[in-house]
């Protein structure tokens, strides 16, 4: 069965595959292949919903105007929103298809705004600068990009644009959007954070006064609001801004300085240590003590330790009194009375959004929360692989997709979990993920994918991965190169050089690994990290437990 399924992998051409509809679909396709990316499964239909994705995702990248082919946000959405198409989803996007992520984020950079405003959005009537929509960080995505794809070196051009372009932009907020004089950045409308219908705006205008970005409405009795996810995302924008600074030859320092302001601010004004949640804070003082998605939100911004996120997975996102959902996660705590569980609109008053779907691992994984990830990732693959519609939102009760379809956050999700759970993935500049897992059969007992196979190429070098229910096996060049019990991840770096090994499933794995014809004892926990040193042997790194859900 194995070494059937591993050449079918072998045989699988994406130009099969995936039908070209648009005249860029053809070199889009040439790029996908060049990428060695390919993905076969025994059973289910997630083999046929994964190059579904792979079709409708090209029907996402489209030009705006004369100018090169960018990503955009599909579905009803016609266009680029730098909340989504222009962070997260080019950020996972630049694993598959990395020209066009760059052209994505070099499209925001050549519509700046003369003052520094980055538009919201970009469409094919020009840029719109009418709100600022934030939520993934645009500086660590534009630092994970250039890691990811070799763009090193000060004279790199795509990290100087971006760079001026930030640091514009970041000037912007800090003389427009703190008009209490917190240090905070302030929510003007409900659209400052694409949280359309969230109760967390009720009152609240959807747009700024007058449609400018700088101004709240003068009558509102509650704006503007002190808000945790766009505070976050500055100082977490400032963090990677020291960074790429840094790698231009600049000094960080005043950044990192930057940063360390805003975290504060966020602590002092946002953090309610009793809840142990972060919330609005109106212009009476008073917390809008709606618990929703900013949670996250926050946390994918590399806000405070493993301590505090343990303690909110505890509470909050682990819990299924909260957010934890059959189909996580729910964008509004299912314990508020204003909770509405509904997927048939966009709504971010309730149902799981795959936006949140796409931004959480990150959050995880900043933490080294990986066992706990995968129990997100299971549910979502187990819905996404019966429906090739790829909507916005899902029921957190049913796993049914609902509002709109061919929707590139969706898509992407799909593309993403099935790399982290049972594929090759790279990460940074040299780094390379094997991930033993199988998704599980969650619904109805309906077989998702059987045992699976991933190819992928790195700078020329092909690897392929086989799972099945007990053995992981990597390919270096058709060869078997490593070998192992399922339910690990191995680490590498580029040249397939082995230096970790990760638990990545609740029970203690133990069993052999075979590796440059070695044979190495192996016993590992859950989210234990173990280091593999020159001798051939596996000692413990890290070892931080198991994070189990809640029910209170």
């Amino acid at each position: 069965m194995t070494e059937e399924l591993l050449n079918r992998l072998r045989n699988i051409s994406m130009m099969d595959q995936v039908q070209p509809v648009k005249p860029e679909d053809q070199q889009l396709l040439q790029e996908w292949h060049a990428s060695g990316i390919r993905f076969a499964a025994s059973g289910g239909q997630i083999e046929a919903t994964y190059f579904a994705a792979v079709e409708k995702l090209l029907a996402c990248i489209l030009p705006m105007g004369d100018n090169d082919p960018i990503l955009q946000e599909g579905g009803i959405y016609l266009g680029c929103w730098l909340e989504s198409t222009g962070t997260i989803n080019a950020e996972l996007l630049s694993r598959l298809l990395p020209s066009v992520s760059e052209t994505t984020y070099l499209a925001f950079a050549k519509q700046q705004r003369e003052d520094g405003l980055l538009p919201y959005k970009l469409t094919a009537n020009g840029p719109s600068f009418r709100q600022i929509q934030l939520v993934t960080p645009l500086a660590r995505s534009v630092w994970n990009h250039y890691h990811l794809n070799g763009n090193h070196g000060k004279q790199s051009p795509f990290l100087n644009t971006m760079y001026k372009a930030m640091v514009r932009y970041d000037e912007w907020i800090a003389h427009n959007r703190n008009t209490r004089g917190t240090g905070c950045v302030e929510a003007f409308s409900t659209f400052d954070t694409g949280h359309d219908l969230s109760p967390r705006f009720w009152h609240v205008p959807d747009t700024p006064y007058m449609n400018d970005a700088s101004a709240y409405h003068p009558d509102s009795p509650i704006l503007p609001f002190l808000a945790p996810d766009l505070t976050a995302n500055i100082y977490c924008q400032r963090m990677y801004l020291s960074r790429i600074a840094e790698e231009l030859g600049e000094s960080g320092t005043d950044w990192k300085a930057k940063a360390e302001s805003s975290l504060e601010s966020l602590f002092r004004y946002c953090y309610d240590e009793q809840d142990m949640f972060f919330y609005d804070r109106d212009r009476n003082d008073e917390l809008v003590r709606v618990q929703s998605d900013v949670l996250l939100r926050v946390m994918a911004c590399e806000v405070g330790d493993r301590e505090l996120f343990d303690n909110l997975l505890r509470r909050y996102l682990l819990n299924t009194s909260k957010f934890f959902a059959k189909y996580p996660f729910t964008s509004i705590s299912m314990d508020d009375p204003r909770f509405d569980p509904f997927s048939s609109y966009n709504s971010w008053g309730g149902a799981s959004n795959f936006l949140s779907l796409i931004r959480a691992p990150h959050a995880f994984e900043y933490h080294h929360r990986y066992v706990e990830l995968t129990w997100v990732m299971q549910p979502i693959l187990s819905a996404l692989s019966k429906d090739k519609r790829f909507g916005q939102v899902l029921s957190p009760w049913t796993g049914e997709q609902g509002f709109t379809e061919t929707y590139s956050p969706s898509i992407l999700c799909l593309l993403d979990y099935v790399e982290r759970l049972c594929g090759i993935m790279p990460v940074g500049s040299n780094q390379l993920w094997f991930t033993g897992l199988l998704p599980i059969d969650m619904d109805h007992g309906e077989i998702v994918s059987g045992n699976t196979a991933y190819s992928r190429k790195v700078n020329g070098v092909g690897y392929e991965l086989v799972n099945t229910s007990d053995r992981m096996t990597v390919y270096l060049e058709g060869k078997v190169h490593l070998d192992g019990p399922s339910g690990i991840r191995l680490v590498t770096d580029h040249s397939g050089h082995l230096e970790a090994v990760i638990g990545m499933t609740v029970r203690t794995v133990e069993g052999e690994l075979f590796y440059q014809g070695e044979c190495i004892p192996i016993r590992i926990k859950g989210n234990e990290m173990q280091h593999y040193a020159a001798d051939g042997s596996l000692s413990t790194e890290r070892d931080i437990g198991i994070i189990h859900p809640t029910y209170r």
